[in-house]
């Protein structure tokens, strides 16, 4: 008889947790490990929500055309968590654009993706002097509260363990398998392991700089992310502007509210893993963080080109730090990162730029580290 497999997976957001379940359906002994006291709580939390269907990647046809297939998937597997009941529409800004409305239309054609021409009653809502084309898309956004209750509940019914309050600080080699000292509730616990999967987004460097390891080049954003009560023309509505500095409103079920961002000022600075400087642990700057609004910023440019906009009642602002790697920067792509092995046999490093990332990761896993 096989032993089972012992699993260590470090972070509790969507994508661990997606693993760790699929693992242990495989018959793996898996544990997950939580900095926070809540799941999800962090970068699965502070996003747009958007359930991808392609359209944002018209200059990355491998992204757009890796979303086309996740869509259906993702949304026949956890429909309970999507919200599909609005319209959502896309708008081509006449200038500063990186791309025509014909070349977006070329684009949707090429991927399969629906796109038709916005009825009248949505045109009104623009400035024609600055929008070009809008098209009526189809794209939802998940709940991801909704989204952690169910997977927590099928955490459960796979016998994973998921331990809060607890930081794997590094892996070591030891006995032909990996030893992960882990910090738990401020107590130090050494756990051996067959597989370390780092799948900690922000921090996969800070498992690794704690290892002794080469670091990952990535790079960090201090993101804000508005939420807004927006006019009864827009509730049952998201738009986004592209492709270039603009912004999208999108519905966020989990607060009954929208989502508003800027290309431009969501963001409020950057840095780099690069291994030329001393690393940062991103959840200490996030910590740190003078948090200042840029709403202002956002809702005087958004009216610009949908006056209707100017309405919107701000609520808060939700922070968090976005991690992409740095190839992203040339033509918006969001690959996933999975090193497998990295730097110790058993220690892999997995992080997606979209939550629809997680098929395309469990596909790279299956095919390359043996389990069983």
């Amino acid at each position: 008889m096989v032993a089972q497999k012992n699993i260590v997976i470090a972070g509790g957001g969507f994508f661990g947790l997606y693993l760790a379940e699929q693992l242990a359906l495989k018959g793996c002994n898996v544990t997950v490990y939580e900095k926070s006291q809540h799941l999800m709580s962090r970068a699965s939390y502070v996003n747009q929500a958007r359930v991808h269907n392609g359209y944002h990647y018209p200059r990355s046809i491998l992204t757009a055309l890796r979303s086309r297939l996740s869509f259906p998937r993702f949304v026949n597997e956890f429909r309970d968590c999507v919200d599909d009941e609005f319209a959502k529409y896309y708008l081509i800004a006449g200038s500063l654009s990186k791309v025509t409305g014909e070349q977006f239309k070329r684009f949707c054609q090429r991927i399969g993706a629906d796109c038709d021409e916005a009825p009248a009653s949505v045109k009104r809502l623009v400035n024609p002097a600055l929008i070009d084309t809008i098209f009526t898309t189809t794209e939802y956004a998940f709940d991801s509260h909704k989204l952690r209750d169910t997977m927590i509940d099928r955490l459960a019914a796979a016998n994973v363990n998921v331990v809060t309050d607890a930081v794997v600080e590094k892996v070591q080699t030891s006995h032909g398998g990996l030893v992960a000292t882990v910090s738990i509730a401020g107590e130090q616990h050494s756990v051996y392991a067959d597989h370390v999967f780092n799948c900690t987004y922000s921090r996969i460097n800070y498992l690794l700089n704690g290892s002794g390891l080469e670091l990952i080049p990535l790079r960090h954003e201090m993101t804000e992310m508005c939420l807004v009560d927006v006019p009864d023309a827009f509730k049952k509505m998201g738009l986004t502007v592209m492709c270039g500095p603009f912004f999208s409103v999108m519905p966020f079920p989990s607060a009954q509210l929208h989502s508003f961002s800027h290309v431009r000022y969501t963001p409020h600075y950057q840095w780099s893993d690069n291994g030329h400087t001393p690393y940062e642990d991103a959840h200490a700057k996030y910590d740190e963080n003078a948090r200042q609004t840029a709403w202002g910023y956002m809702l005087r440019d958004a009216q610009r080109y949908v006056p209707g906009l100017s309405e919107c009642q701000y609520q808060r602002s939700i922070w968090e730090v976005k991690t992409i790697l740095p190839r992203s920067d040339s033509d918006d792509s969001r690959p996933i990162l999975f090193r497998a092995n990295h730097g110790l046999k058993g220690l892999h490093c997995v992080m997606g730029g979209k939550i629809d990332n997680i098929y395309d990761a469990l596909h790279e896993i299956e095919r390359l580290i043996e389990l069983n």
